[in-house]
């Protein structure tokens, strides 16, 4: 893994990943995370991702790229055995998740597909903007929260 990354990059990847039509959003960010920081993540973790762009599902519940971004933070932060409530990798994890969607409804009010996109035809370009814009924010939101919890570098100027 490596210990210093761009987060502009991050951000960056993430977006050309939806716009070019390789991803939706959850995917899009789980994918530019894991290559921007070069783990060794399984390809499947970008396929666990994929059950929830538009909502999830397109039930238009949970926007996505909240999903993507709390997939990704718990990869890094979240425990792989069962512990229990107090478990500070559970507690930490839940935090930093809660900072991200916190972060997001603190700059569109909702977390609701249905709410963010009212109004909007599903094949508009003004739909697919906001949603490459929604993904750059929560991947460069869950890439500050996982390089500030892990002492990692920002290579950004």
């Amino acid at each position: 893994m490596k210990k210093e990354v761009s987060i502009k990059k991050i951000r960056k990847d993430a977006e050309e990943l939806f716009k070019r039509g390789e991803f939706y959003c959850s995917e899009a960010i789980v994918a530019s995370i894991k290559r921007n920081f070069d783990i060794d993540m399984p390809d499947e973790m970008i396929a666990m991702a994929s059950g929830f762009p538009v909502g999830i599902g397109r039930s238009k519940c949970v926007c996505g790229a909240i999903s993507g971004g709390v997939m990704s933070i718990g990869y890094f932060l979240g425990r792989t055995k069962g512990t229990n409530p107090k478990d500070p990798n559970s507690i930490n994890t839940m935090e930093a998740c809660h900072e991200l969607q916190e972060n997001f409804r603190n700059n569109h009010k909702v977390l609701c597909c249905s709410v963010l996109t009212k109004g909007m035809d599903m094949s508009s370009g003004e739909h697919k903007d906001q949603c490459v814009s929604f993904t750059g924010e929560v991947c460069e939101n869950a890439a500050k929260i996982i390089v500030r919890e892990l002492n990692l570098t920002n290579t950004d100027k």
